[in-house]
């Protein structure tokens, strides 16, 4: 069937698109955060280990949150890992990173989301698309507060 929602086929395409890049980008840095979660160690274990399991289960439910906002807008959502790692701009963490380099990893992941999540903006913005605006701003809000506080963990 037919979508009417009052944005134009191309318009929904463009916004879609780029959610799918947020989409890969968020399941990425869930899992690094996942990763990261499990093999954390040193003086900053417990601390890190449940900030991290604080992140990932937002991250968990923030990339069903994306996912359905493409399906919203008539597209496929991307849901593999082929998929994910051709769509994504986060890089791969390199095996028994130190815990500070874990926070250095996290810092660049959640700020790479920011921008991802800020490309995608005046696509939805341009269309007067509040739904997906909406979306790009809580994910914008959150990961930049993310991006602070593990930040402030770096600081001497």
């Amino acid at each position: 069937m037919k979508i009417d929602i009052g944005i134009a086929d191309a318009d929904r395409k463009k916004i879609a698109d780029g959610l799918s890049r947020l989409l890969a980008d968020t399941y990425t840095l869930y899992l690094t955060t996942h990763n990261f979660h499990w093999n954390v160690k040193g003086p900053m274990f417990n601390t890190l280990h449940l900030m991290f399991e604080t992140q990932y289960t937002e991250l968990a439910l923030a990339v069903d949150l994306i996912a359905e906002r493409i399906r919203a807008l008539g597209f496929d959502a991307p849901g593999t890992y082929r998929a994910y790692s051709s769509l994504t701009s986060l890089q791969e963490p390199k095996d028994g990173l130190s815990a500070t380099d874990m926070i250095r990893h996290l810092v660049t992941g959640q700020e790479a989301v920011v921008r991802t999540a800020r490309s995608v903006f005046p696509a939805a913005e341009a269309v007067a698309d509040e739904a997906t605006a909406d979306l790009l701003t809580q994910r914008m809000q959150l990961h930049e507060k993310n991006a602070w506080m593990l930040r402030s963990l770096l600081e001497a």
